[in-house]
C-alpha cells in the first residue's frame, strides 16, 4: 500500500543563501498561484463572452495557454522546496545514512546538470524569439518572447533551489532526501 513519505520541507537554517533562495521559491509559487487565479478568471470571462453574450473571444483561450504553461514552469522551484515532486524513496529508506548520503548527492548533481542544460536551451530559445521579433500566428499575435520567459526563469529559480538543496545536504542543514 503506498502511503506519504515523513519528507519535510527544505530546511534553510540560518543560512543566508538558503533563506533567499527558499524566499524566492515561495515568491514563485505566489505568482504561480495567481497565474492560475488569471487563467481561471480569464476562461470564466470568455464562457460568459461566448455564451451568455453571444460574443467570439479573440485573445483568452491563448492567453490562459500560455498562463498554465507559464505557472507550471515557474511554479517548479516551489514545488521542489517542498519536496512535491513524485518521488520513490524506496532505495534511500533501504540504504545505510553514508549510502543515503552518497545517493543524494550523487541524484542532485545529475538534476542540476540536467536542470541547467534545459535553462541553457529555454534561455536560446527565449533569445531567438526575442531577437527575430516572433508573433503568434493567431488574431492576437502575441509577441512570442514574453510567454518563452517562463522557460529560462522557471529553470532558472529550478536550478537555484536545487543548488540549495544540495548545498543544504553538504552542510548538514538538511537531511539527504529530508528523511531522518
Amino acid at each position: 500500500m503506498a502511503s506519504q513519505s515523513n519528507a519535510a520541507i527544505a530546511h534553510a537554517g540560518n543560512n543566508p543563501f538558503l533563506r533567499l533562495v527558499a524566499a524566492l521559491s515561495t515568491l514563485a509559487g505566489w505568482c504561480s498561484a495567481g497565474m492560475i487565479v488569471a487563467a481561471v478568471a480569464i476562461t470564466c470571462q470568455m464562457i460568459v463572452v461566448r455564451f451568455v453574450l453571444n460574443g467570439s473571444t479573440i485573445w483568452q483561450t491563448e492567453a490562459v495557454i500560455y498562463l498554465i504553461i507559464a505557472a507550471t514552469l515557474v511554479g517548479l522551484p516551489y514545488v521542489q522546496r517542498l519536496r512535491g515532486h513524485v518521488n520513490v524513496d524506496l532505495i534511500p529508506l533501504s540504504l545505510a545514512p553514508r549510502g543515503r548520503f552518497a545517493l543524494a548527492v550523487l541524484t542532485s548533481g545529475l538534476s542540476i546538470v540536467i536542470v541547467a542544460i534545459m535553462l541553457w536551451y529555454g534561455f536560446e530559445y527565449w533569445h531567438f524569439a526575442w531577437e527575430r521579433g516572433w508573433r503568434s500566428d493567431t488574431v492576437w499575435g502575441v509577441r512570442l518572447w514574453i510567454p518563452y520567459l517562463a522557460i529560462p526563469v522557471g529553470f532558472g529559480l529550478l536550478l537555484l533551489q536545487l543548488i540549495a538543496d544540495l548545498v543544504a545536504v553538504l552542510t548538514g542543514i538538511d537531511k539527504p532526501f529530508g528523511l531522518e
